[in-house]
């Protein structure tokens, strides 16, 4: 029986054994397994046998989010990280070496933009792209590209990538593909739909949905053929090669980097995730009145939301998601200081955080977006009169109400 999402969520850790009769994987706190014999210790050490070495690289907590993870992405496995950055740089050390060429979206979110710039410095070259256009993926591609990175809605100004095709070029070329769904999350769409090899997630945000807790994910499709991948080292091809790629995600990424998620951290998610549709369903409305009412605004040149119509993306947002997301942006019109924008804001939160429960806000260019320069925020389309809005879960009127006192304010200086 096929259930929804927030079914399959409620009820997954009853799909194995619970502690006690729990309905919820209780929390695990031991740093460290023991064994009856030296013999079922090195079977678990050298991966013949199921069970936990040590916390560094996981326990029956983090495991149990793993699993739900997995089932929201219908993915084969999941690997959980201290955070979402934490997935991308681990995963990307452990499966890309000197000499390797990677192609990402030139919109990609500040601090991952931030990483492959260090990763160029540790021997990779990196290609930034106009994703958006798949043509544009295409004619970057090189004999040694291992992976092309992209992230369904850019965060802040929503671009919206060409995954549909970019995953058959993909496909058609054996290139690792890597999407980062954080924007959208399992609620709204799944990676593999369009042929995504690697789902990466920042749990931090709306998957748990509170502000309480750091995590992050990599899961794989089961799409991908790792027996082609020329980086997976000799110790990890054992077994069957579908589970190759995590192996050494979690052996060369979560267990020697040791950017480990905390079990109290993962237990938080997990919680937080049986409310996941629940949650983006109403921030996704709020969203969408927010957007419109602030697309008719004086003060207001540009809104950047893929549920409106002006979106240069919208057709293709509305063809690939269930729905638009709760994540937008706007620029105030020439003489406007979003400063006072946000400053005349009394129920929203000005704050960096985003997929949380409350809306918050922030000047991007001056905030996530400053240390990289006017120049490379240009040719990201990040205006300095930029407003970034992560829609919350708030009475409509409630926020509407906000933000119309706050433009009255502005409309009387």
């Amino acid at each position: 029986m096929t259930r929804e999402i927030t079914t399959r969520i409620l009820h997954a850790d009853r799909l194995g054994t619970v502690e006690h009769g729990a309905i919820l994987k209780p929390l695990h706190i031991a740093t460290a397994y023991g064994y009856e014999t030296a013999e079922e210790l090195t079977a678990v050490f050298q991966g013949d046998k199921g069970g936990h070495i040590y916390g560094r690289q996981g326990n029956p907590t983090t495991q149990a989010l793993e699993a739900k993870v997995s089932l929201m992405e219908d993915a084969v496995g999941t690997v959980c990280f201290a955070t979402g950055m934490a997935a991308i740089c681990s995963s990307m050390m452990a499966l890309l070496k000197k000499g390797d060429h990677v192609v990402a979206s030139r919109f990609l979110f500040g601090n991952t933009a931030s990483w492959l710039n260090t990763l160029t410095q540790l021997g990779c070259e990196v290609s930034l792209v106009d994703a958006t256009e798949a043509a544009n993926v295409q004619e970057a591609l090189r004999p040694e590209t291992r992976m092309v990175f992209v992230e369904t809605i850019a965060n802040p100004r929503t671009q919206v990538a060409d995954l549909e095709a970019i995953g058959k070029l993909c496909a058609m070329h054996g290139v690792l593909y890597v999407v980062d769904s954080t924007m959208t999350t399992p609620a709204l769409f799944r990676p593999k739909a369009v042929g995504a090899s690697l789902v990466v997630h920042s749990l931090s945000k709306s998957i748990c949905g509170h502000g309480n807790a750091l995590g992050g994910s990599i899961s794989d499709t089961g799409l991908y053929d790792w027996d082609k991948y020329p980086n997976i080292l000799p110790s990890y091809r054992k077994g069957p090669d579908a589970g190759w790629g995590l192996l050494q995600i979690r052996k060369k990424g979560l267990r020697d980097m040791g950017a480990t998620l905390s079990a109290e951290h993962g237990h938080r998610i997990a919680a937080g995730a049986e409310t996941l549709a629940l949650r983006m369903e109403r921030a996704c409305a709020n969203a969408h009145v927010l957007a419109k009412w602030l697309d008719d605004q004086p003060l207001v040149a540009k809104v950047h939301y893929p549920g409106l119509q002006s979106h240069v993306q919208h057709a293709r947002a509305k063809k690939l998601f269930k729905d638009a997301g709760a994540l937008l942006s706007f620029e105030t019109v020439e003489g406007v200081d979003p400063f006072d924008v946000l400053n005349a804001l009394q129920l929203v939160i000005k704050s960096s955080h985003l997929g949380d429960n409350r809306t918050l806000a922030l000047p991007v260019a001056r905030t996530i977006f400053w240390e990289m320069g006017a120049e490379q925020r240009e040719s990201m389309e990040i205006a300095d009169s930029l407003i970034r809005v992560s829609v919350g879960i708030e009475a409509q009127a409630d926020l509407l109400a906000d933000f119309r006192q706050a433009f009255d304010k502005l409309g009387r200086k």
